[in-house]
């Protein structure tokens, strides 16, 4: 009975060596995404200043306020 327990204890136990290996991979893998992430982002910013730089946003943009108050309705003799 006693060796049973003792068995199932040494089956539980994991050396500093697995993890470490254990920890290794999953800092790789999260620095993986972090580098993806950082990539997308510097593509993100590069297509958005390239939209913004476009000759449609500047035509949507640059129209700005127009004076309405020279209309027939308003006497600005």
């Amino acid at each position: 009975m006693i060796a049973n327990h003792y068995n199932i204890n040494m089956l539980l136990l994991v050396s500093t060596e697995q993890l470490t290996f254990v920890l290794l991979i999953t800092a790789a893998v999260f620095l993986f995404f972090i580098a993806l992430a950082v990539i997308k982002m510097y593509k993100l910013k590069a297509e958005n200043k390239r939209l913004t730089e476009s000759d449609a946003f500047k035509a949507e943009v640059d129209e700005g306020y127009k004076d309405f108050t020279d209309g027939h309705l308003y006497d600005n003799k």
